[in-house]
């Protein structure tokens, strides 16, 4: 445990799996590399394209953002509405690449971690290793059973946009991917170099 409260626990590196818990500080993810597999625990926020739109709206408009966004990780996800006796529905991810416009501008106000499907823009990878931050992959297809992961959901913000609200969810170890890090890794890019050979 550091002393932010972030948790990266030696008993969870079993098998190469790290065990992360928000909201993530420096040190969680500098130690953080591309490939590595992780289990994410704590609060995460759900957003996507019509929710980032109104976050750069309130900016222009020097209002703050629903959140506080430092130290936090958006997930790119519109859940499912909850079935009966469930926390939530199935909540898959998207695909990040429509967030890239927005994403640098919420990276360098401190936002931490995204989750997503596909590969992000040079913009957003250049964030990433200027402000300390990550990106995580989910996998595609599994919703049903990320939302197992799902302990307690609430919509906090722009609850007009039915499954693009944004959603504060509390996850009990989430499985990921690093897809990139602050130094540069692309576990994209490095598949397709270890393929090519």
């Amino acid at each position: 445990m550091t002393s932010d409260g972030n948790r990266l626990s030696g008993e969870g590196r079993d098998m190469g799996i790290k065990k992360i818990q928000t909201p993530l500080a420096d040190d969680v993810i500098q130690s953080l590399k591309a490939g590595e597999k992780v289990l994410l625990s704590g609060f995460i926020y759900t957003a996507r394209d019509a929710a980032h739109k109104r976050f750069a709206e309130a900016l222009d408009a020097g209002e703050e953002l629903p959140f506080d966004i430092r130290g936090q990780v958006i997930y790119y996800c519109g859940p499912a509405p909850a079935p009966p006796g469930k926390v939530i529905g199935s909540c898959g991810p998207t695909t990040s690449s429509r967030m890239d416009v927005y994403a640098p501008r919420l990276i360098g106000l401190g936002l931490k971690g995204m989750i997503g499907k596909g590969k992000r823009s040079g913009a957003v990878k250049k964030a990433l290793q200027e402000h300390r931050a990550v990106y995580f992959g989910a996998t595609g297809g599994a919703g049903a059973l990320i939302a197992r992961t799902v302990v307690a959901s609430r919509v906090i913000a722009y609850e007009d946009l039915g499954p693009e609200a944004v959603v504060r969810l509390e996850v009990r170890d989430m499985p990921l991917f690093v897809i990139n890090d602050t130094f540069a890794g692309d576990l994209y890019q490095e598949g397709m170099e270890r393929y090519k050979r």
